[in-house]
């Protein structure tokens, strides 16, 4: 598989060729995030390209995008509880700066984080840790996608697609 995915994010999840995809919901597309140097990390797209912001959705979307914010947020949350003591809380951002598409940022945070950024934005790590292929996706991160995902699923009642249907698996044969 290529790297074109990357060109059209949510085209590709539309089209079940994103890679990075762990469920359909039903605002949008939860994907584990392309750097995990916080283990973890995860993006919920919103499923229409052309919407670049929260205020363009009318507000029965809007307020489905928010409520599968909070689902990815407490999948993340739950996993990452239970594969590392270590870990702190999820912080939950929507900024739209670099990609002008509507999508929101799930960053978990662990108390073995270096103490001049622990309490700090993410944003503020170097560069290197955004690049540096040991920090990058992989199959080394299949017990978590597969944590993340489950959680996604146990929490599908509320307000999300169910397990089996349109928030199913997505792509689970992929690394």
């Amino acid at each position: 598989m290529t790297d074109d995915w990357r060109r059209d994010r949510i085209g590709s999840a539309v089209r079940g060729e994103n890679p990075t995809v762990l469920r359909r919901l039903s605002a949008g597309f939860a994907v584990i995030g392309d750097v995990q140097f916080l283990p973890g990390y995860a993006v919920l797209l919103g499923d229409d390209p052309a919407v670049q912001r929260l205020s363009e959705l009318p507000c029965g979307r809007r307020m489905d995008f928010l409520a599968d914010m909070d689902r990815l947020g407490e999948a993340v949350e739950r996993a990452c509880r239970r594969l590392d003591p270590a870990f702190r809380r999820v912080n939950l951002e929507i900024l739209g700066n670099t990609d002008p598409f509507l999508h929101a940022h799930v960053w978990p945070r662990y108390a073995w984080e270096p103490d001049e950024l622990a309490r700090k934005p993410v944003w503020l790590y170097p560069a290197e840790r955004w690049s540096d292929a040991r920090h990058a996706l992989g199959p080394r991160h299949a017990a978590l996608r597969a944590a993340i995902g489950e959680e996604l699923d146990r929490l599908g009642g509320a307000g999300g697609e169910s397990p089996g249907g349109p928030g199913g698996p997505v792509g689970a044969d992929r690394p």
